[in-house]
């Protein structure tokens, strides 16, 4: 799912709340937005940190529970049978009705379930069904229909933009490695800046593309913004760093070397 970004702070975000001199619906939008902002950064730290049960906890919804399991892959289904039924409506139940047969390994009646869900539900059901859809194929190394269904989620004007965007880097992700570097960048550049929320997760596929187009330069450049970024979780940053130094890029002492040696 990100998967990830130069993101306000929370603190920042309550500043933001606090703006009065902004129009009450651009400040609604502005929250919804940087409440996304801080919920993607903490969907990639879950993710990487292995710590989806904590975030799953604080996040309800088919939001985040399509984003974070579909990150997280299949596994882990059962804690969160029972939050996914108390969803309201029909749709909730379908949902939690067809995580249950992916947690019982009914991979075919799971998705005839979620297709199910994909056709009657809205935009956000629809392209949250698809993006679990995902999650399964590639849990069983289906990679080609990993693709599709990622694909069908970032085409789809109507799906919320969280989602799109997330389908976009898992779709890429899902086909890396039969993908032309040229088709990566035309993908992915367009989230490899600092500030969206999957700068660092777009931007190594990104810089990995640079380098099989031998623009180490350009892969370079970007490894240590991504690198300094403190807003990129730890591991991802520390791995985009080892990146950066075997292009050259002088880095500076390890951050985690120094907090090693104190």
């Amino acid at each position: 799912m990100e998967v990830p970004p130069s993101i306000r702070s929370e603190s920042a975000t309550l500043a933001l709340f606090s703006k009065n001199s902004t129009p009450p619906a651009n400040r609604q939008a502005e929250r919804r937005a940087a409440q996304e902002q801080v919920f993607l950064r903490e969907v990639d730290d879950a993710l990487r940190e292995d710590s989806t049960l904590a975030l799953f906890k604080r996040y309800g919804g088919p939001a985040g529970m399509a984003i974070v399991l579909v990150l997280a892959g299949v596994g882990g289904w059962l804690a969160w049978t029972n939050h996914v039924a108390t969803l309201t409506g029909q749709r909730g139940e379908q949902m939690a009705i067809a995580l249950d047969q992916v947690e019982a390994g009914r991979y075919d009646a799971a998705r005839t379930s979620l297709a199910q869900i994909a056709a009657t539900g809205g935009a956000g059901f629809r392209a949250a069904s698809q993006l679990v859809t995902g999650g399964i194929a590639l849990d069983q190394h289906k990679s080609a229909d990993a693709a599709k269904a990622f694909g069908a989620v970032a085409a789809d004007g109507s799906a919320p933009q969280v989602y799109r965007d997330l389908a976009t880097v898992r779709e890429v992700a899902a086909q890396f490695d039969t993908m032309q570097p040229q088709q990566v960048v035309d993908r992915l550049k367009p989230l490899a800046v600092p500030g969206n929320p999957w700068f660092g997760s777009a931007g190594e596929m990104l810089g990995v593309a640079y380098m099989k187009m031998g623009k180490n330069d350009q892969a370079a450049s970007l490894f240590a913004a991504i690198a300094k970024d403190k807003s990129v979780p730890d591991s991802l940053r520390g791995r985009i760093r080892q990146l950066a130094v075997h292009l050259g890029v002088d880095m500076g002492e390890d951050p985690a070397a120094q907090a090693a040696g104190q």
